[in-house]
């Protein structure tokens, strides 16, 4: 059964009337008591039933995504995530706008922001790109009062009101400690795909696992990196190109998309040894390639979680409730081929 606020007020040791005023960010409660309704709502997993809530008042929520249309696994299961979560529009009292843009192109992301906030919306979620104009479109959105959330990749300096994704440095630091344990105690060169720089998780990826092979892994040497805009037949030519010029190549972390590129340039490698390889986001192409020994581990970030989570921000911001970042924390799962679901 889900928790109740009967629950919450049981095992926090207050009244009813306390855990109402917390959860609808009244004032009159001690700083102390609120931090034991907290600690027991996070603790019991309650997650308030805003829907519910709304159906009696007659409240609906018009909700704009804007997404990347790049053809790669992950963004393809996003899009399927957000058209699954507006297709239950009538149960979650939402209406759900999809609004495309060509991938890592700034310009045409902030004009998107911009006609979404001329539609006067209840929110908006997007995938961020990290530049100036996009900054000031997200601010422009905060100014009209609508709240902003970012999807798997964040931003840099603007106002939106949180950001729907994991926590990328960890991701990094996480395949920085995975390769280095898979390779023997000698040095050599490991090569890292991204998809661009331009993405803020990119650079955070990067960052994370460039710490980890300094502090921990000093006989490694990273090589430039590679930038294959999560295009498969662009990074399929640089992987290509790469496991040609260093035919010693020890490892790969692939940071980004294009995976399916990556792959087939890695089974048409004519080098004696493969290296090994880290990756992003399960899918099929992913999964398989951890069954055959092509990829060592896959990180995840589950996009239904993150679509899910988006919407209960945009619903909490447009109702002036607070939200509780642990409960929207979206955890990095890694997977091995002896643990495939």
């Amino acid at each position: 059964m889900k928790p109740t606020v009967h629950d919450i007020a049981s095992k926090a040791g207050v009244s009813l009337a306390t855990v109402d005023r917390v959860i609808n960010l009244r004032p009159g409660v001690h700083a102390v008591t609120r931090a034991k309704v907290e600690t027991a709502i996070l603790e019991l997993g309650y997650v308030r039933d805003i829907a519910a809530a709304n159906l009696a008042k007659g409240r609906s929520y018009a909700l704009v995504f804007i997404l990347p249309n790049n053809d790669n696994s992950f963004m393809a299961g996003l899009r399927a995530e957000v058209r699954a979560a507006a297709s239950r529009s009538y149960v979650e009292r939402t209406s759900i706008r999809i609004i495309e843009v060509p991938p890592f192109d700034a310009a045409a992301l902030a004009q998107a922001l911009d006609v979404a906030r001329l539609e006067k919306p209840s929110g908006v979620a997007f995938v961020a790109i990290d530049a100036q104009d996009v900054v000031e479109a997200v601010d422009r959105l905060a100014d009209s009062g609508i709240a902003a959330v970012t999807l798997v990749s964040d931003i840099t300096g603007s106002r939106r009101d949180h950001f729907a994704g994991v926590d990328n440095v960890a991701a990094g630091r996480t395949a920085a400690s995975l390769i280095g344990r898979f390779l023997p105690e000698k040095g050599g060169d490991v090569a890292v795909l991204a998809g661009s720089m331009l993405v803020k998780d990119h650079r955070e990826r990067l960052a994370g696992f460039q710490s980890v092979m300094e502090e921990e892994f000093p006989d490694l040497r990273l090589l430039p990196v590679l930038e294959g805009r999560d295009d498969p037949e662009t990074v399929e030519q640089l992987v290509a190109q790469c496991l040609e010029a260093n035919p010693q190549l020890l490892g790969l972390y692939s940071l980004g998309a294009g995976n399916r590129g990556l792959i087939k340039a890695l089974k048409s490698s004519r080098q004696p040894s493969s290296p090994r390889v880290i990756a992003h986001e399960l899918n099929e192409n992913t999964a398989n390639a951890l069954r055959e020994g092509i990829f060592d581990a896959v990180l995840n970030q589950n996009a239904g979680h993150e679509v899910r989570s988006a919407i209960r921000v945009l619903k909490a911001r447009a109702d002036g409730l607070a939200v509780i970042d642990a409960q929207e924390r979206i955890r990095i799962d890694i997977f091995l081929r002896d643990n495939l679901p």
